[in-house]
């Protein structure tokens, strides 16, 4: 919010957002909607370059605004374990539905890549990608009290006219633009030195608080999301139809359509929103084939199945199956 108030956006224009009340926003065991998160997003970069409202953002992020998901990176024996930490525990500060960390380690060199799979706006997309790699340097530099300069940085974003903003976000000028995947690159002996003011056990205790923190977490939820769960059971149950979903919400198909409307989307565009989060989840988190994928997400063939990820993501198939977590299911 701290952003948003310095780039001029209004109070009121948050007002009746889920998660921003006081008793919310002081109490870490409430986790703000994604919904929310977004809508700040996307009002930023109404009033700002998407360069800039990444910047902004991340020098308002002061270490500790987190919680305690920061701290696993400052507080580990060597920067690149503190950052295996943090992309273990993502789930503390991001909707992991949407968004993945994942580390590569290349010899010489680190590679985090991070994918946020989101319905966004361009500018809207474009800034979180950019903030999240710009925070994760801020960290390390935290960590280690020196600043840490990456050998490049990678965006799906196409070249702004003009990106001072990043030079300053990255400390480098090695950006590359239109890149298949998001990535920060660091040196690997930046990561790999102990580091001098690290305490024995501090980061397993920090580890288990974090994990804590999410075992006791309060999600918000308002009714969309109380919808969106039940389209979800339903669609496991093979049976996602309007009147089958309706009687599980113990409402009539026009009510239902009625409520939908009043939230700004429709049945048609929340059933496409699942098809298109559900095919993203199997791409990323198996090794089913694309045949096997379109088959499961009702598309003709697999050709058809790419051109879909492509329109969402702006990504091919195999460059988010290349994101595919450690420890996911082969097939």
């Amino acid at each position: 919010m701290a952003s948003a108030d310095l780039l001029g956006i209004r109070p009121d224009a948050l007002a009746g957002l889920l998660g921003l009340a006081p008793e919310h926003l002081n109490d870490d065991r409430y986790r703000t909607p994604a919904a929310t998160n977004v809508r700040i997003w996307d009002l930023m970069t109404t009033r700002a370059p998407w360069t800039e409202a990444a910047l902004v953002m991340a020098r308002q992020s002061a270490l500790g605004r987190l919680g305690a998901w920061d701290y696993l990176i400052t507080s580990a024996p060597t920067p690149l374990q503190g950052l295996r930490d943090a992309t273990d525990l993502l789930p503390a500060v991001a909707d992991t539905r949407t968004e993945a960390l994942v580390i590569a380690d290349e010899g010489p060199q680190i590679v985090v890549s991070h994918v946020n799979t989101a319905e966004l706006a361009y500018d809207t997309a474009s800034a979180i990608r950019a903030y999240s790699l710009g925070l994760l340097r801020q960290r390390l530099t935290e960590a280690t009290f020196r600043q840490i300069v990456p050998v490049r940085v990678a965006l799906t974003a196409r070249a702004p006219r003009e990106h001072r903003s990043l030079i300053d976000l990255y400390g480098t000028a090695a950006i590359d633009f239109e890149s298949p995947v998001s990535s920060i690159t660091f040196r690997a002996a930046d990561l790999r030195t102990p580091l001098a003011h690290a305490q024995p056990g501090l980061s397993e205790l920090v580890r288990r608080h974090t994990e804590m923190g999410l075992t006791s977490a309060v999600p918000l939820r308002d009714w969309l999301d109380s919808f969106r769960g039940t389209l979800r059971e339903a669609w496991a149950e093979r049976t996602p139809s309007l009147s089958a979903v309706a009687g599980r919400l113990s409402v009539s198909p026009r009510t239902l359509q009625r409520r939908l409307d009043e939230h700004g989307t429709s049945w048609t565009a929340e059933l496409e929103l699942l098809r298109r989060t559900r095919t993203l989840e199997l791409l990323r988190t198996t090794g089913l084939t694309l045949e096997s994928i379109a088959k499961q997400s009702g598309y003709t063939d697999a050709r058809t199945l790419r051109r879909a990820i492509r329109r969402w993501t702006g990504h091919t198939a195999s460059a988010l199956r290349g994101m595919r977590p450690p420890g996911a299911e082969q097939g």
